[in-house]
C-alpha cells in the first residue's frame, strides 16, 4: 500500500513539471547594432627604434641612446609624460647567412628594439611630432590610431542606437510570427575601439618631411543582444 501511494505522487509531480514545461513561454533573440562617427580629436602613434651592433650590450647601449633621443624631443613638442611610454624591449642575435648546409650558422651580432606609444592630443601637430622622431631616431612605425578623448558620451550614444535596433528587430519578427513581444529576459553587450589605420614604414615617411595627416571620421559601435519572451 505504501509503495503504491509512493507512485502515486511520483506521478503527480511528473504531471506538475510536464505541465509547467508546457507554460514556459518561447523566446526571441535578437542582435543589435549601433554606430555613431565623429571626428577624432586625438591620435595614437607606436613607433620604435632598432639598432644592431657585434656586442649585446652596445646593441642595448644604442638603442637606449636613441630612445632617450626620441623622448627628449617629444618632450620639447609638448607631449606630456603621461601620454609617453616605453614597452617591448627585446634583444636577439643576428645570424650569418650560411655558404652551405653544412657550415654551422654563427651569431654575427645582436639586435636591440624598444617600442614607444604616443599619445598626441594636438592633431594639428601630428605631421611635425611624426617628422621630428624620425630625425631622432625612430627608424619603425608600428601603427596609427585615431581616437577621441572622451569617448563615454559616444558610446552611449552607440548602445541606445543598439537597443532600439534589437528592440525593432524583435518587433518585426514578432510581429512576422504572429506573436506579441513579452518581457525582456536578458541583455548582452559588446563595444569596439575605433579602428587602427594603416601602417608604414619610418623610413619612407622620412623622405617627404612635414608629413600630412587626415584622421577623417572614426565609427565607435555598440553591440547589444536581447532575448524575449513571446504570447501566442
Amino acid at each position: 500500500m505504501r509503495t503504491l501511494v509512493f507512485l502515486v505522487v511520483a506521478l503527480l509531480l511528473a504531471a506538475v513539471g510536464l505541465a509547467r514545461a508546457d507554460e514556459q513561454p518561447g523566446q526571441i533573440t535578437v542582435t543589435g547594432t549601433g554606430v555613431v562617427e565623429t571626428v577624432p580629436d586625438m591620435a595614437v602613434i607606436t613607433l620604435g627604434v632598432t639598432q644592431e651592433a657585434k656586442e649585446a650590450r652596445a646593441a642595448l647601449s644604442a638603442t637606449s641612446e636613441a630612445v632617450g633621443r626620441v623622448l627628449d624631443r617629444l618632450t620639447e613638442l609638448g607631449i606630456e609624460a603621461r601620454d609617453m611610454q616605453t614597452s617591448d624591449l627585446s634583444l636577439s642575435p643576428v645570424w650569418s647567412n650560411r655558404s652551405s648546409s653544412t657550415e654551422p650558422p654563427a651569431i654575427t651580432g645582436f639586435q636591440a628594439s624598444n617600442r614607444v606609444t604616443v599619445r598626441v592630443r594636438d592633431l594639428a601637430r601630428l605631421g611635425e611630432i611624426l617628422d621630428t622622431v624620425v630625425s631622432d631616431g625612430a627608424n619603425t612605425f608600428n601603427g596609427l590610431e585615431f581616437s577621441v578623448k572622451e569617448p563615454k558620451p559616444l558610446r552611449d550614444q552607440a548602445r541606445a542606437k543598439a537597443v532600439a535596433d534589437a528592440r525593432d528587430k524583435a518587433q518585426q519578427l514578432a510581429e512576422a510570427a504572429g506573436v506579441t513581444l513579452g518581457r525582456i529576459v536578458s541583455i548582452s553587450e559588446l563595444y569596439s575601439d575605433p579602428q587602427p589605420r594603416p601602417m608604414m614604414r619610418m623610413a619612407a615617411m622620412a623622405e617627404s618631411m612635414d608629413v600630412p595627416v587626415a584622421g577623417g571620421e572614426i565609427g565607435l559601435s555598440g553591440t547589444v543582444t536581447m532575448v524575449y519572451e513571446i504570447r501566442q
